[in-house]
């Protein structure tokens, strides 16, 4: 049972006309009562709910701390299921803290991480689902991870959980009925064997879209590989639209990697600028190679950037061919310096050819870039998001099927079955947070912001 009334900051600290304090527990209007003054003359609890009222809120003595608008809402109408008020202040952080301080003095505690949210889960508004939804709506860092984040607040992923326990539940249904009619040699293990079937084709499903997810989360990395004085740095300088990296003739000047991101058609874009890779005795420049290498690994697409106005080197020409096999699926072949007169190199005959003077061919590259992203997005066809903690619970949950699955060759015993068919059932639930412990509970809404 809730008991405590709390309060947080909802809007992000910085510069803006107004700031967003919420209120939300059982003793808001009796905390309110102390220190809101409207301009109605009447007291907050008098207001009718889901009305907005103008008016100050005061210190101890009755002095004006700021003029304010009050968002009043009873419960269990609200996003917490608990009586709400929603304080507009004048957005200075002086403002804020002594509005949330005073209210606080008159009985109202600090929410903690995602508190206002868990109070909207265990008052039966969200399940912990949808509540993980909002979480990742706040932070998609692209359009079709905000779609999906939006589906699933609207209950993607609960009404898959949903089918997938109705299932179970038959399936439980079939094992108990066996039971029943063991004497009459009725058996009902033909019709579990093909629904548990088709429970493990929905989780693999599900499953094989959790890494690429994981990767798109971030937005896109874009890494910016090759050898020394390549034209890297000019060209990630050129793809951000500004002077991040340093440029100069000399050979190796980028000896770490650094990092610029940017929005583009709805996807957050990252790139990488990279040390050139060569061989060096300088071992800060032999770390930073090692960073590139990595960093080939760990990115969504990687530029290989070749100087087309030089002949590469028999050493170069090794390392680009090794990157080439190791990662070919996400290379994008560029010849840079196409501005002066052009070299023939085997690997790169059919690479794009880009001048970072002229700008020659970088509207296009970008455009290659966008289809393989898009490419990467059609990809992963789930209608929802898995997070890590989904992840380890449908693992566990199809690891404790298969054993019902092997139970089910031979002799059965049915009531073995259904005592491990019912565990899993309390697995599967723990995903929709009907079983979930306060631990669990505790883990979940860390990752949240205090405001939500």
């Amino acid at each position: 049972m809730i008991t405590d009334t709390i309060i947080a900051q909802c809007t992000p600290s910085g510069s803006g006309a107004i700031a967003l304090i919420r209120v939300s527990g059982p003793q808001v209007f009796a905390i309110l009562k102390k220190c809101a003054k409207l301009s109605s003359h009447k007291t907050i609890d008098q207001v009718a709910t889901h009305t907005i009222h103008h008016g100050w809120i005061t210190d101890a003595d009755k002095n004006h701390l700021d003029e304010v608008m009050f968002l009043v809402m009873h419960g269990p109408k609200t996003f917490t299921g608990n009586h709400v008020v929603e304080v507009t202040t004048h957005n200075n952080p002086f403002i804020i803290q002594n509005v949330i301080e005073r209210i606080i003095a008159c009985g109202a505690r600090p929410a903690q991480n995602g508190e206002f949210t868990r109070q909207a889960v265990e008052n039966g508004k969200l399940d912990l689902i949808k509540a993980e939804a909002i979480n990742e709506l706040i932070h998609a860092n692209s359009q079709q991870l905000l779609k999906q984040s939006l589906e699933q607040l609207e209950g993607s992923f609960s009404q898959w959980i949903a089918k997938l326990e109705i299932n179970l539940l038959k399936i439980i249904a079939l094992c108990e009925a066996s039971f029943e009619f063991i004497e009459d040699e009725i058996d009902f293990s033909d019709q579990m064997r093909e629904s548990l079937n088709a429970i493990f084709t929905d989780i693999n499903t599900v499953k094989a879209s959790f890494d690429q997810q994981q990767q798109l989360r971030q937005g896109i990395r874009i890494a910016l590989i090759g050898s020394v004085n390549a034209g890297k740095s000019s060209l990630f300088n050129t793809l951000i639209g500004k002077q991040r990296a340093i440029v100069t003739e000399i050979a190796g000047t980028t000896r770490d990697v650094i990092e610029a991101g940017m929005y583009k058609d709805g996807v957050y874009w990252t790139l990488i600028d990279t040390a050139g890779l060569r061989k060096t005795k300088n071992v800060i420049e032999q770390q930073g190679i090692e960073r590139s290498k990595q960093e080939a690994q760990t990115a969504d697409i990687v530029l290989l950037i070749v100087d087309g106005s030089r002949t590469t080197t028999p050493e170069e020409e090794l390392i680009y061919q090794e990157l080439i096999e190791l990662y070919s699926e996400k290379i994008v072949l560029v010849k840079n310096k196409s501005d002066q007169p052009q070299k023939s190199t085997s690997l790169f005959d059919n690479a794009l050819t880009v001048s970072t003077i002229t700008c020659n061919g970088i509207k296009e590259l970008e455009l290659v870039l966008q289809e393989k992203i898009q490419n990467k997005f059609n990809q992963n066809s789930c209608p929802f998001l898995l997070n890590k903690r989904h992840f380890t619970l449908l693992i566990s949950f199809e690891q404790k099927l298969m054993i019902v699955k092997t139970m089910l060759e031979g002799f059965i015993e049915y009531e073995l079955v259904a005592h491990h068919l019912k565990d899993s059932l309390e697995t599967l639930t723990e995903l929709t947070g009907k079983t979930i412990s306060e631990k669990a509970l505790d883990t979940v809404f860390k990752e949240f912001c205090v405001g939500k």
